[in-house]
């Protein structure tokens, strides 16, 4: 949403607590890290989870994406051919010093096994390849990943390569690899079954997939391992345990066996520590907004899916909810509009952000409602532009 937020309501939850004294914490070496359910998007563990890093290999998640998009989208299929060009060859191959699916020069190679030497292999060459078919260079497809992710809503994260090689601006988040991570796998299911594959084969040339989450007995079905020198071990990972799925990013650990351990660690502690609490129901009135020229005052709020959030296990942390919209919200609004946002917070932790939508729909006032709103209007206007210079002044 943007622009200032003009109006706010404080929502009341009723939840049971126990002592806090109960309340489980958890501590990860890693300097960025995030935790969130899948279903209900609660944030249940959050470390630096907005400060920018290198993304390393973990970018090759986004130049995944606009390749699921471009076969969703039709233009491409899974046998559509790529070459593997001298600067793939070179750059991306076994002499780049990276990880490499072992690609020979000037060969033709179907998008299903360049797919897999991306996801399984962490394949230089193949991400090469993949940037410089679509876009035309590397460079181009940079910024078509960067254009891509602001889309998706990644708004800090800024892309400038295929590979995860390291760029001087090329940043991103933990918060933003997970949003990632969850829009990989809701919205290409069948595709996203690649991220599990535990081995591939290119060239006679075996290799295991990188993910150490993969070989351990917790569920786990993808996503992606990245390191830099600069920013460290890095891994985007997720697992699902009794139909509850999981979503994690740490990243800024010296070693890999760091990596490994600090992820199995917070994956674990995330699915034994929590226990879900539900709010509203789907399409339940979660506020009402004002509404500036309508033949109604005000508009329902509704949330499209019930509101759950994760609560730890004997936690006697505070929650508090707010819902934000710009607003008089201004007539006529139709039903099921996008107006605002519920902001749930547990503690210190952001817990919950959602859209919230327009429950019914209102029409355009008469004339006589529209001009005494306007009156209102500009007086409530007034009074903020005097709080605003009052609080400008102090």
């Amino acid at each position: 949403m943007s622009g200032v937020v003009l109006a706010a309501a404080m929502v009341a939850l009723s939840l049971a607590k126990t002592p806090a004294a109960l309340a489980q914490s958890f501590q990860t070496a890693a300097p960025h890290a995030i935790l969130l359910d899948a279903d209900s998007g609660s944030v249940l563990f959050e470390k630096g989870a907005d400060e920018l890093f290198s993304p390393a290999s973990m970018a090759k998640l986004m130049t995944t994406e606009i390749v699921f998009n471009e076969i969703r989208q039709g233009r491409l299929t899974m046998d559509s051919e790529f070459q593997i060009t001298e600067d793939a060859w070179r750059r991306g191959g076994a002499g780049g010093g990276g990880s490499s699916m072992f690609a020979q020069l000037n060969s033709r190679i179907k998008l299903s096994d360049l797919l897999r030497g991306l996801i399984v292999q962490s394949g230089n060459d193949a991400a090469i390849a993949i940037g410089e078919g679509i876009a035309g260079s590397e460079e181009n497809f940079g910024r078509m990943m960067t254009a891509r992710a602001k889309t998706l809503g990644l708004t800090r994260s800024t892309f400038r390569n295929a590979t995860g090689y390291s760029a001087p601006d090329q940043k991103v988040t933990a918060r933003d690899l997970a949003k990632l991570a969850l829009h990989l796998i809701e919205a290409y299911p069948d595709l996203y079954k690649i991220f599990a594959e535990r081995e591939f084969t290119w060239n006679k040339i075996k290799q295991q997939n990188r993910n150490p989450l993969l070989t351990l007995d917790i569920g786990a079905d993808g996503l992606k391992t990245g390191y830099l020198e600069e920013s460290g071990y890095g891994l985007t990972g997720s697992a699902v345990q009794n139909g509850q799925r999981l979503i994690m990013v740490v990243s800024g650990l010296k070693t890999a066996r760091d990596r490994a351990a600090e992820s199995r660690k917070l994956m674990e502690w995330g699915f034994r520590a929590f226990e879900p609490r539900q709010i509203f129901t789907a399409n339940e009135t979660v506020a009402e907004a004002s509404v500036y020229g309508g033949a109604a005052g005000s508009v329902p709020l509704v949330a499209k899916k019930p509101v759950r959030v994760l609560l730890p296990r004997g936690s006697g942390d505070k929650i508090t909810a707010k819902v934000v919209y710009q607003g008089p919200l201004v007539a006529p609004i139709e039903q099921g509009r996008e107006v605002g946002r519920l902001r749930i917070t547990r503690g210190e932790t952001q817990a919950l952000d959602l859209p919230l939508y327009a429950g019914e729909a209102v029409e355009a006032g008469t004339i006589p409602q529209r001009a005494l709103d306007a009156t209102w209007e500009v007086g409530t206007g007034l009074f903020r532009k005097a709080f605003e210079k009052a609080g400008a002044k102090s």
